[in-house]
């Protein structure tokens, strides 16, 4: 056995242990099986914050010539000794031949003793049974970003303004501490100013703005229309995307 001391999911469970997990070995197959899909959360992409609770879904394709009989529980894992186990995956039948085996694992900030540096890519280990005693066992069958998640504020001002007149937007970027389970700052990351007019759903990027070192942003523009200002984060591995709620102001 391995042993692997880290936080734990087991089951679809989590618990700070020294979990027990089987030796290690190297992918490998048996026949034709094959495994042709790996999906976390429909985008790949995992946000935790600091207090609700996250159900994580893994969806495995695979296919075989005699069709998919059944998967194991999914193995995800990550920096720092990030370790999960779904529980036991559900297959349905694409076709004949192939089949989607899905499983979820709750993972809950407080209670499950999540480190920071435990954000970034991780991995997913998944093993498919055909219906023939075919099989494939496939480490790092897929990846996902395991991301720890974020705010970002705006406030556009004055309100309201003369057309031509400068507008100031000010906002601030944080994101997770899973450790202290609060929000803290994080500064110079490089952050949209947006904006779209008041009847349009669409918004167009202005410029590109540096948060300060505690994560303070603000800038400048010009006032032409009635609309909302807004500020846009892309993301980045270990930190989720995320756009503040815009702010209208009235262009006089």
């Amino acid at each position: 056995m391995r042993i692997r001391a880290s936080v734990a999911v087991v089951g679809g469970t989590l618990a700070l242990s020294a979990l027990a997990v089987p030796a290690a070995q190297a992918s490998g197959s048996d026949g034709d099986t094959k495994i042709t899909k790996v999906v976390v959360d429909g985008d790949n992409k995992v946000s935790i914050g600091t207090s609700a609770a996250v159900t994580v879904k893994v969806s495995v394709t695979a296919t075989d010539n005699s069709g998919i009989k059944g998967a194991e529980e999914f193995d995800l894992y990550g920096p720092d000794n990030g370790y999960a186990t779904t529980g036991k995956p559900a297959c349905v039948k694409v076709n004949a031949t192939t089949s989607t085996c899905t499983a979820s694992v709750k993972i809950d900030p407080k209670t499950d003793y999540l480190t920071n540096k435990s954000a970034g890519t991780w991995y997913v280990d998944a093993w498919v049974d055909a219906k023939d005693g075919n099989y494939i066992w496939k480490e790092k069958a897929g990846s996902f970003s395991f991301q720890r998640a974020t705010k970002l504020t705006a406030n556009a001002a004055p309100e309201p303004v003369k057309k031509g007149k400068t507008i100031t937007v000010t906002g601030a970027l944080t994101r997770a501490n899973w450790e202290s389970l609060k929000y803290g700052a994080y500064g110079s990351q490089s952050v949209k100013l947006q904006f779209r007019k008041q009847n349009s759903s669409t918004y167009t990027t202005l410029k590109t703005v540096k948060a300060d070192s505690k994560g303070n942003l603000k800038t400048t523009t010009t006032a032409s229309a009635d609309g909302y200002y807004r500020f846009s984060f892309a993301g980045n591995s270990s930190s989720a995307a995320v756009n503040s709620a815009g702010d209208l102001v009235d262009v006089k």
